[in-house]
């Protein structure tokens, strides 16, 4: 069946959306949508799987907590997230959404 990554996105965002598109034993692929959400203060992603994450549409911010480094993600822009390396959304485009595709493997 065909689906769309852009649709279904309701009109207010009061907190993220997290739906997997694909969810197999080997890989897991996740759509977000962010709109001016971070993750809490002192609060970490610490996955046990990697994530390679691509920025669709937006932008936002990730930190690390390895060397407080922070990344600007732009559209077509991809990282890859080693597991259990330390991170948190520290920015997302409060006017637009934020559309991210995540791939844990």
């Amino acid at each position: 069946m065909k689906n769309n990554l852009f649709t279904h996105i309701p009109r207010e965002l009061p907190q993220e959306i997290f739906e997997d598109v694909l969810n197999t034993p080997n890989v897991r692929i996740e759509r977000i949508v962010s709109k001016g959400q971070v993750t809490p203060k002192n609060e970490w992603y610490d996955q046990k799987e990697n994530e390679w994450v691509m920025m669709v549409k937006g932008q936002a911010k990730l930190l690390f907590e390895e060397g407080m480094v922070e990344v600007s993600l732009q559209e077509g822009d991809y990282i890859d997230i080693k597991a259990h390396q330390r991170h948190r959304v520290s920015w997302t485009d409060p006017v637009q959404e934020t559309i991210w595709l995540a791939v844990f493997y």
